[in-house]
């Protein structure tokens, strides 16, 4: 019987993996990606509050808000995207889910703030792209949801 496998096997679980998601390296690339890019759209917030003639204000744009009006837009949605940055490496299922829709929130976000300051809202839309696609593209297991 030595060649028809009744030879005992090696312990194998076939257990679903205890690991966290957290420790997926999708998920802690997002959260990295969330935090830089937060601290970025706090800065841009902060620069368009404090002093609006930095920008150049493009006339007969279709989103026409102040400029402080963008800064504080931009700030608060900065300090909610670090948020949920943070917490992503929590592990929790939830935590995905809402940094896509902040991520996605940021690019619509930073589109619209392209005439102010097109170079920096390109970087920013780039990088909340891949803040989603980072955040579909990890192991969603029936345990996650």
């Amino acid at each position: 019987m030595a060649g028809t496998g009744s030879q005992p096997r090696a312990a194998h679980s076939t257990a679903p993996h205890s690991r966290r998601p957290f420790v997926e390296g999708w998920t802690v690339f997002a959260a990295v990606l969330m935090i830089f890019g937060g601290i970025m759209a706090i800065f841009q917030g902060i620069s368009a509050i404090a002093k609006d003639d930095v920008f150049v204000a493009t006339r007969n744009y279709v989103f026409q808000f102040n400029l402080t009006s963008w800064g504080w837009i931009h700030l608060i949605l900065g300090i909610v995207i670090i948020l949920a940055g943070l917490a992503l490496f929590t592990g929790a299922a939830w935590a995905r889910a809402v940094g896509i829709v902040v991520a996605g929130l940021g690019a619509l976000a930073n589109f619209m703030w392209l005439p102010h300051y097109p170079l920096w809202s390109i970087v920013l839309i780039a990088i909340d792209i891949f803040i989603i696609w980072a955040l579909c593209a990890g192991s969603w297991t029936r345990a996650d949801v």
